[in-house]
């Protein structure tokens, strides 16, 4: 007995704590045993169209084409250009760090939304900003969510007043990637049901209350409106519109629109649950979407990667906060994955060095 006791005295304390874990803690390794190929790489030279750097410093350009070489990206998209002389500034130090392997997106400046010639001031802010070298316009997602005109009410996706800033988008044939909204589960109760509960958690802020909020059904519809009212302007969609979820959904939003493109940025584990699906997917829209990663962070890119090149089975993403799932290669033909990684970008953003690229 007393042997029993001293072992008892010794296992309880981990067991207990081990019941006692909170499912921020739990962390659990699979014991599955599958071939995997890691790829540090991509297979191809490719362009990131959804970037964001604020930092100019000439070492910091260095160690970013440094970054960039390491895992063959050949173009990084800047979408945080700004406008006026910030926008001048950002192109011209990313030019002076390497004259075609960053392209610079602007951004809208809302000053003085209220007033009747605002949507011709801020249209012409844009061609000025384009002619000294944006590539394109980038929309964030204030705009549906948190911007408030004068009287403080929420400024639709589809706000009247931007048209003629869209309207120059297409005259000038530059795209817009254009962020609305957030992932569905950010909309929606926090319960046992949710499979973003866990980012709820961790992240409360995140969450998008009916009180403070509209639907996520609505603010959808809004953006969908945009690009139905703006046909000779070519939209990227960003991370998937959010209806990575829902492939089918977005297949028919692209069958019904042919100016929208979409990209791949932080939405890769939603393609990675459902792999077989999402390859007979890519493969049919494979002339509409392009690569895109949202954050720099270099050690989560071969994640992407592994998605979408190898067919490796149950193995880890790198945002489990976003879905408590493991993920699966799409193994993607290589005709869909040159699109993907450069040739579509090329075709939709203007000035890009093809040169760079096979073929």
């Amino acid at each position: 007995m007393r042997i029993v006791s001293l072992l008892l005295a010794f296992a309880l304390p981990g067991i207990l704590g081990a019941q006692s874990l909170s499912i921020e803690e739990y962390s659990p390794k699979s014991g599955l045993v599958v071939p995997q190929h890691q790829v540090p790489k991509a297979r191809f030279p490719f362009i990131d169209v959804h970037n964001h750097q604020r930092s100019l410093s000439p070492e910091h350009l260095r160690q970013l084409l440094a970054g960039m070489d390491s895992i063959n990206m050949r173009i990084m998209v800047n979408l945080s250009g700004g406008y006026g002389s910030r926008l001048s500034q950002t192109v011209q130090a990313m030019k002076s760090a390497s004259k075609d392997r960053f392209a610079v997106f602007a951004n809208i400046d809302f000053t003085g939304i209220d007033e009747p010639d605002y949507g011709k001031r801020a249209a012409a802010q844009l061609e000025m900003d384009v002619r000294n070298g944006a590539r394109g316009l980038k929309i964030f997602k204030n705009l549906g969510l948190d911007l408030k005109d004068g009287k403080g009410e929420r400024i639709r996706t589809d706000d009247p007043r931007f048209d003629p800033i869209f309207e120059m988008c297409g005259k000038l044939n530059i795209p817009v990637l254009i962020h609305t909204g957030e992932p569905k589960g950010l909309f929606e109760p926090m319960d046992k049901y949710n499979e973003r509960w866990l980012e709820l958690k961790k992240y409360p802020r995140r969450g998008r209350p009916p009180d403070r909020y509209p639907t996520w059904e609505a603010i959808m519809a809004e953006q969908h409106a945009l690009f139905a009212r703006h046909p000779k302007t070519k939209f990227i969609n960003a991370h998937l519109g959010w209806m990575g979820g829902d492939l089918a959904a977005l297949g028919k939003l692209l069958d019904r629109l042919p100016n929208v493109y979409t990209e791949i940025a932080a939405v890769v584990e939603e393609l990675g649950r459902q792999p077989r699906f999402a390859r007979q997917w890519f493969v049919q829209y494979q002339d509409r979407v392009m690569f895109g990663k949202d954050t720099w962070r270099l050690e989560e890119y071969p994640t992407y990667f592994r998605i979408l090149e190898t067919a490796d089975e149950y193995f880890d993403h790198d945002r489990p906060h976003h879905g408590l799932w493991k993920v699966y290669g799409l193994d993607l033909p290589e005709v869909v994955l040159k699109k993907l990684y450069y040739k579509n970008a090329l075709k939709v953003i203007p000035g890009l060095n093809a040169a760079a690229f096979p073929d």
